[in-house]
């Protein structure tokens, strides 16, 4: 009776591991949480002779990195990017991160909005020779953070290079927004540039 208790014992344990084995084997794999949502690029500031285009949103960060931010945000599961053009030298990114808290993103958020700040003094002590200014063009409505700045490069016998640059935060989530065009600070459109801010802001 014994030995029967325990044959029948054993091949039921044997039955269960199959069935979980075919379970295992025939569940689909985790669903990855969606990504934020992204600019769209008519969200944009308005190119004068030429529409904007769209990449596709891809998990991680862009490669190379965002100018100013190179190795500021972290790559992780939460972090996905979107690289925008036009048919000339303008185009623009935006880097958005979900981490674990909003208290942990608001410490993300000053920390990109200090390299923002520093930017122009930073890329002078790496590029001797050169030229750099900036301007903070102070917060922007939307989210629980938004502020926006801007970058003028000009490298010896080279040509000038203007960055708008916003950080934004709207809970756990913080985003990166960066447009860039030959040009100097005036030519920029900030005014256009931070309802694009506001709307990344808006769409995550």
């Amino acid at each position: 009776m014994r030995t029967t208790t325990v044959r029948r014992a054993a091949a039921a344990a044997t039955a269960s591991a199959a069935a979980l084995s075919l379970a295992l084997l025939t569940a689909g794999p985790a669903t990855a949480a969606p990504a934020p949502g992204f600019l769209k690029p008519a969200d944009l500031p308005p190119h004068s002779s030429s529409a904007w285009f769209a990449g596709k949103v891809t998990k991680g960060l862009p490669d190379p990195e965002t100018f100013c931010f190179e190795g500021a945000v972290p790559d992780r599961a939460g972090t996905y990017h979107r690289d925008y053009r036009t048919d000339y030298d303008t185009g623009a990114s935006q880097v958005t991160v979900t981490l674990a808290s909003a208290k942990a993103a608001d410490r993300l958020a000053a920390r990109l909005e200090a390299r923002a700040a520093n930017c122009a003094a930073d890329w002078l002590r790496d590029n001797p020779g050169s030229t750099a200014s900036w301007d903070d063009y102070g917060t922007v409505s939307a989210g629980d953070r938004a502020h926006v700045y801007g970058v003028h490069t000009a490298p010896p016998e080279s040509e000038h290079g203007v960055n708008l640059l916003g950080v934004a935060r709207e809970g756990a989530t913080v985003t990166l927004v960066r447009w860039a065009e030959m040009g100097t600070l005036p030519q920029a459109p900030v005014t256009a540039f931070r309802t694009t801010v506001s709307t990344a802001v808006d769409r995550l």
